[in-house]
């Protein structure tokens, strides 16, 4: 295995955060009442419980590189994840940056904010 990090990240629920992030292809790699991973692929994230977490206060945020950014995002568009300004879930569409690489945003169900960065070629 390659040395790699992995964002840990809030759920208020586990079986909310399975059936969500389930919707548009992680799979659960390891439950057990105080951690919960999830894969797509190569990609893995890590929840730990926060069942007081307040949303709208949340501040936790993560980046995610993918190959094919638009295919992933339109996963989750597909799963039933709205583009909209507020609220969450949520997602913001990829486009190009400034900083020449193209990404987008999704706002998970515990108001985490995902950057969805495209790998550059």
């Amino acid at each position: 295995m390659t040395d790699h990090a992995v964002p840990n990240l809030p759920s208020r629920r586990f079986e909310d955060t399975i059936a969500f992030y389930g919707g548009f292809g992680f799979e659960l790699a390891f439950r057990d009442p105080a951690w919960l991973i999830l894969r797509r692929g190569e990609l893995q994230l890590e929840f730990f419980p926060f069942p007081d977490l307040v949303p709208a206060s949340s501040s936790f945020m993560c980046s995610v590189r993918v190959d094919d950014v638009d295919a992933l995002y339109r996963q989750i568009r597909e799963a039933g994840v709205p583009e909209r300004e507020t609220g969450w879930p949520r997602l913001h569409p990829v486009r190009p940056r400034p900083w020449h690489l193209r990404t987008g945003y999704l706002i998970d169900l515990d108001c985490t904010q995902l950057h969805l960065i495209e790998n550059p070629a």
